[in-house]
């Protein structure tokens, strides 16, 4: 009995399976509401080339900027300047202790007056020595002519030729030490102008019109050569270090126009030019520096970040008006129009957005009549007449 009661069991669930399938309603659209038709203004949606635009950041800075540093080793005496003063060219920005510059600058000079001196010593004795060479040389020649005529031994002519030589010599001596005395002259000269110099660099002047941005010591602190002091920025000329991916570096070009939105001083876009491209990429980060020059507004400062879209390509996309796009819940979407004038909800995935556009990426294609703002009655169903 056992074995016909399994298979009858068997049989029956299937066959109550096959009447609930049978229930299920099958796929199709939604069948419309029957209500009054909702107006609606429709567009056909056509796909078309738009820009690939990289939104590049980067940072304000000033065109002319340099960091004023010490020359020689002192103790700071005083700063004339803090952060924010505006100075002009040749203005003392600081000073620096100059009495070790000042006994080197007298040490030099002493070296150099008594260089002086010897100098004129060697010259004293050269011409010394070059009266004595003449004497020597006219002995030399009136004795050749007494030996000629043989008044006179060869012992006696060759003893007046050793003196003629030695007196030739000792001009020649006289004249080397005139020579090296002028060296040594030339040299403490050159002390003297390095102190000089050394002297002057205790007194830290402007190097043009601007502003102090940055103040990197304080009186009292013991300054040594190279030491950033102040950094200063000459103001009215301004542009920003945009950071491009290596990818894209290739489509940015000299010259070309940026719109430039700092966001600190308000989003209206700042016209801006490409000046600068930096050939060389940073290792690290395998981006490239562009600089591009904006012109002054105001409130503008260095530090500020700044973005600029930057156009590296051009691809084919499907864009739509942004008021036509629709949210329920989680569910984007927008509604679409059939043959039949009935109002459809169909979901669509959506890209990149600006103010008055969006792109989609997937749900809707070309040829597509889309209702450009669904008002709050329509529904998915919902009869449409077109406004005008």
């Amino acid at each position: 009995m056992r074995k016909f009661v399994l298979p009858f069991l068997c049989s029956l669930l299937f066959i109550l399976f096959l009447v609930q399938c049978s229930e299920k309603i099958e796929p199709g659209t939604t069948t419309a509401d029957g209500g009054p038709a909702v107006a609606v203004r429709v567009m056909d949606v056509r796909s078309g080339v738009q820009p690939i635009v990289y939104g590049a950041v980067g940072t304000v800075k000033a065109r002319l900027a340099a960091t004023v540093s010490s020359k020689l080793m002192g103790t700071i005496q005083a700063f004339n300047v803090k952060e924010g003063d505006a100075v002009k060219q040749g203005d003392l920005l600081v000073v620096i202790d100059d009495r070790q510059v000042a006994a080197q600058l007298a040490q030099a000079q002493a070296a150099l007056a008594e260089a002086k001196r010897a100098e004129a010593g060697a010259v004293s004795a050269r011409s010394a020595a070059a009266a004595g060479a003449r004497r020597a040389r006219l002995s030399y020649q009136r004795n050749r002519t007494m030996l000629e005529g043989g008044a006179i031994t060869q012992e006696m002519f060759e003893t007046v030729d050793a003196q003629n030589k030695q007196a030739q010599a000792s001009l020649a001596q006289a004249e080397a030490m005139v020579e090296a005395a002028r060296f040594r002259v030339k040299q403490a000269q050159a002390a003297v102008d390095a102190a000089g110099v050394a002297m002057k660099d205790a007194r830290v002047l402007a190097p043009f019109d601007g502003r102090v941005t940055a103040k990197n010591a304080d009186a009292g602190d013991l300054a040594s050569p190279g030491m950033p002091l102040l950094a200063l920025e000459r103001e009215g000329g301004y542009r920003v270090d945009l950071v491009v991916p290596e990818n894209y570096i290739q489509s940015v070009h000299l010259n070309e126009p940026v719109d430039v939105r700092i966001s600190a001083i308000g989003e209206k876009a700042i016209k801006g030019t490409v000046k600068v491209i930096v050939p060389s990429a940073d290792p690290n980060s395998r981006t490239f520096t562009v600089q591009v020059d904006i012109p002054t507004v105001p409130g503008l400062r260095s530090g500020m970040f700044a973005r600029a879209p930057l156009t590296v390509g051009e691809q084919k996309t499907l864009r739509i008006p942004r008021p036509a796009v629709v949210q329920q819940g989680q569910l984007t979407g927008v509604y679409i129009v059939d043959a039949d004038n009935t109002a459809r909800f169909r979901l669509i995935r959506i890209g990149r957005t600006d103010d008055d556009q969006v792109e989609v990426i997937s749900g809707i294609g070309d040829n597509t009549r889309l209702v450009v703002e669904p008002p709050a009655q329509l529904k998915n169903g919902s009869h449409v007449e077109f406004a005008k």
